[in-house]
């Protein structure tokens, strides 16, 4: 089964986010806490958004995502942050379940476009995303700013009302 995430989930949320950390082999990155992801997910002004997928009633898996925007189309997209299915329950179809449930959204919103990332090692996952239709971008690399390189540049800048 998959639902929309509640404010009670927050803890299980976070706690899978810290799992896919482990399986991404990025432990110490995962630093979001209980109460930022709470006001990310269900704050005045929401930032994100979130889907359970469910077993016999216990969670065993979520998608967090958020809408981004092309100029080409004109259209909001999902962007899907995180998908992650717990181990005992993966194989059970609740990662296709969550995928299909982003779809759904899409194709009721007019969104056209669907985009997620996948670590360049992680075979089994692209294997899956190729099964269900997806394609990679090759040609676009993703560039990060963070930390003091962020804070460098933000130094010389001043845009109104920031």
């Amino acid at each position: 089964m998959i639902r929309e995430a509640t404010p009670d989930d927050v803890p299980v949320i976070l706690a899978m986010i810290g799992e896919l950390a482990a399986y991404e082999r990025a432990s110490e990155a995962a630093q979001a806490t209980e109460p930022q992801l709470k006001e990310a997910l269900f704050g005045p002004q929401p930032a994100a958004f979130a889907l359970i997928a469910e077993a016999g009633g216990a969670p065993v898996g979520f998608a967090l995502w958020f809408r981004n925007f092309s100029t080409w189309t004109g259209t909001h997209g999902v962007y899907l942050e995180d998908l992650y299915v717990r181990p005992e329950a993966r194989g059970g179809g609740h990662g296709k379940a969550l995928l299909a449930a982003l779809a759904e959204i899409c194709v009721a919103r007019g969104y056209e476009r669907f985009e997620w990332p996948v670590l360049d090692w992680n075979e089994p996952s692209i294997g899956f995303y190729r099964s269900i239709g997806a394609q990679p971008m090759d040609e676009w690399t993703v560039f990060r700013l963070t930390g003091e390189a962020l804070h460098n540049l933000a130094g010389g800048s001043r845009v109104n009302g920031a």
